[in-house]
């Protein structure tokens, strides 16, 4: 590995730990030894890097630094490629389309060789059911995710019978037959799962559920580990 790249990658692996990390975990982490690790989190530094900490307390990378040109590994890229070609097939309209604009950005601003790189990508993924997943709109329910927001929905059930939830969205499963919305609801004091394709209606409200969302995916995991089908 060369140095700059092994700078690269000390970049990268700061990025993962939004904590302060140990210099001696990161040395570990990057198959170096201790001195060499501080002598690059130095490099780094004069270079505009926003690394606060110092040996013996631990090292945390400041929101914001770019290292200019954006660069990828092969497989990393192979793997941003994919999952905008997944995305672009399987998610609804909107995320669709800024999936291929995300990779179009990211075309523009890598080097010659990768951009190259990124037009013969092999990696494909095989056309979906033609049948429409659901007739909501999928952005409606991602901005309420993203703002904490209830929904008051009309779902229908396996047997056919429809009932009137408020829910506090803060996931969406996707899979390639179907998709579903992970919330909290309040009919049931519970969490449940929507498969949107029978959700009915769906209504954004201005109240703020109560909890945040990060909270209630913790919990949700810790009950669940996996969305069932």
């Amino acid at each position: 590995m060369s140095r700059s790249e092994r700078l690269f990658e000390l970049l990268q692996t700061l990025r993962r730990h939004r904590l302060p990390v140990s210099g001696k975990t990161l040395a570990q982490e990057l198959g170096i030894s201790i001195r060499t690790l501080y002598r690059d989190i130095a490099s780094l530094q004069l270079q505009g890097a926003a690394i606060d900490g110092e040996p013996g307390v631990g090292y945390v990378l400041r929101p914001g630094f770019l290292l200019p040109p954006l660069m990828f590994s092969a497989e990393e890229l192979e793997a941003l490629v994919l999952g905008a070609r997944w995305v672009g097939k399987r998610a609804d309209t909107r995320l669709a389309a800024a999936a291929t604009n995300a990779l179009a950005k990211i075309g523009a601003v890598v080097p010659g060789e990768l951009r190259h790189d990124m037009d013969v990508s092999a990696l494909f993924v095989g056309p979906k059911d033609t049948t429409e997943l659901e007739k909501i709109d999928l952005a409606v329910v991602r901005k309420a995710i993203r703002s904490e927001h209830k929904l008051a929905l009309v779902y229908t059930d396996e047997q056919g019978a429809q009932s009137q939830r408020t829910v506090w969205p803060f996931a969406i499963g996707f899979f390639d037959d179907v998709r579903v919305l992970v919330s909290w609801c309040e009919l049931r004091s519970a969490f449940r799962h929507f498969r949107t394709d029978r959700i009915a209606s769906i209504t954004p409200m201005e109240q703020r559920y109560p909890r945040r969302k990060q909270a209630l995916l913790k919990d949700w995991r810790a009950q669940r580990g996996k969305f069932p089908r």
